[in-house]
């Protein structure tokens, strides 16, 4: 047997073997506990080889090589090799044949902590839902192991999916962050404004004012990226939404914001602040590279011309806003026209629900085609971008996320389509866009890292999430029937 076939990955006992050594079967995953290292399956080197699948890169080329390589060396990418190119020499192997390997997903836009909220209350108008039952509901149940769990449990789920960087916006920042960095996936999330006394601090200005301790501290973290935000203006007080920014900018970090979702707010706005939605994140220098604008719905020809100066991008939830019965969909064909970064959001699980981005590319696809009335809108390949490389640029991460380009983090999803509803194949942008969907994920890396291995999540132990998750659901469902009978 040749030296590169002892390093081939084989499958054994229901695990994979490197280099002959068996990692991973399934009782050295069941001790894993959050936080730990146990489940780590990277080579104690730091090397590996992911070859012999189908490499879709994402480059400004379009790249895709059948049979391609990708080699990890630490938290990077180092190469990318053709089916020809030799491979380099005892370096572990992990066989992808009949996968396609892809860039980790990017979801620019979500409330992660609210998975413990799925289901709460649908079938709503989105101002109803917020104000009647999501905002009443927060205010009596969110407190820091509600985010901390609720945080592990959207993290597992987005992980087992394809997605290896989450935008958040929620409270209690420090537990958040603490559930992202057990779980394993690339975060950005931070303070959070908001103008009414929120479940962690009783004020924008209580919010912001440890912030900075909280951004100093994370800066330099391998996978957490922090970042601030302010709600809305229509719940912020404009002020304190510029305070947030400046936070942002301070620290050359991301900043979020609702924009533009509901028909309201442009009034909302214009009392508020004598100007548009659009117009008055402009005046504040809001409209920056790094500012995710949330939805971005009802925007003018005017509002687009501004996010393009600017340089902001923009966050698309398309199931997000036909659940809640937006009666519109975001203008993303002149979005992307006008050369504004897009990329695609999941919202919490609360108003989707659930946050498997496969989901959401496949309804963005055909949302515009049909909207537009046009099926070559928005295709495939730019779809999946907008999940990809898009989203890294909304989010700024674009010198370090988005595509398997070498000096890259390694951020890396292999999906097996080794199933009926994935043969054969013809063009991997349709599977992967319209038929392919998050259980179809095997292997996830995050940062160089393996943290999914045959759909299995090697982090955390997620039967003891899920068993933490249930004991929240009888306090949920005595505070919903109190706030529904106070409201009567």
């Amino acid at each position: 047997m040749s030296h590169a076939v002892t390093h081939t990955a084989a499958r054994a006992g229901g695990g994979l073997r490197f280099a002959g050594r068996l990692l991973l079967a399934g009782p050295l995953l069941s001790a894993c506990s959050a936080g730990s290292d146990a489940g780590n399956a990277a080579p104690e080197d730091g090397r590996l080889l992911i070859d012999g699948g189908t490499v879709v890169v994402v480059d400004e080329a379009g790249t895709v090589l059948e049979g391609g390589a990708v080699l990890v060396e630490g938290d990077r990418i180092s190469a990318v090799l053709e089916a020809a190119t030799p491979r380099p020499a005892g370096v572990p192997v992990l066989d992808a044949t009949g996968h396609l390997v892809i860039p980790g997903l990017i979801n620019t836009h979500g409330h992660a902590a609210m998975s413990l909220l799925r289901g709460l209350a649908d079938d709503l108008p989105l101002m109803t839902w917020l104000n009647e039952h999501i905002f009443p509901a927060e205010a009596e149940l969110v407190d820091p192991e509600f985010v901390y769990w609720g945080t592990l449990l959207s993290s597992i789920e987005m992980l087992k999916s394809g997605t290896t960087t989450f935008a958040d916006m929620y409270y209690f920042r420090d537990d958040a962050a603490r559930a992202a960095v057990d779980a394993g996936i690339r975060a950005v999330m931070g303070p959070h404004v908001i103008g009414f006394p929120a479940p962690d601090f009783a004020s924008p200005a209580a919010t912001l004012a440890d912030a900075a301790e909280y951004m100093e501290r994370h800066r330099d973290h391998p996978t957490l990226v922090p970042g601030a935000a302010a709600h809305s203006l229509y719940t912020t007080p404009f002020e304190d939404v510029r305070a947030a920014l400046e936070l942002a900018v301070e620290y050359d970090a991301p900043f979020q914001i609702h924009t533009a979702e509901d028909a309201s707010e442009l009034a909302t706005a214009t009392e508020l602040t004598g100007m548009g939605v659009v117009e008055a994140l402009e005046s504040i220098g809001a409209l920056r590279p790094g500012t995710v604008l949330a939805h971005s719905i009802y925007l003018s020809d005017e509002d687009i011309e501004r996010i393009a100066a600017g340089g902001a991008g923009v966050s698309h939830n398309p199931q997000s806003n036909l659940k809640l019965g937006i009666p519109r969909a975001a203008p993303v064909v002149e979005l992307l026209a006008a050369g504004i970064p897009v990329g695609l959001g999941t919202d919490g699980a609360a108003s989707n629900n659930d946050l498997d981005l496969f989901d959401e590319m496949d309804t963005a696809a055909k949302l515009h085609k049909f909207t537009n009335a046009d099926p070559t809108a928005l295709p495939a390949e730019t779809v999946f971008r907008m999940a990809t490389m898009g989203g890294a640029r909304v989010l700024n991460l674009h010198d370090r996320v988005g595509s398997l380009e070498p000096g890259k983090r390694a951020d890396i999803v292999l999906l097996d389509t080794r199933r009926a509803g994935l043969a054969p194949l013809y063009n991997v942008y349709s599977h992967l866009v319209y038929a392919a969907r998050g259980s179809d994920v095997s292997t996830v890396l995050v940062n160089g890292r393996v943290v999914v291995r045959d759909g299995r999540v090697l982090t955390v132990d997620e039967a003891e999430v899920m068993k933490r998750a249930y004991t929240f659901r009888d306090r949920v469902r005595e505070v919903v029937a109190r706030v529904a009978a106070e409201a009567r």
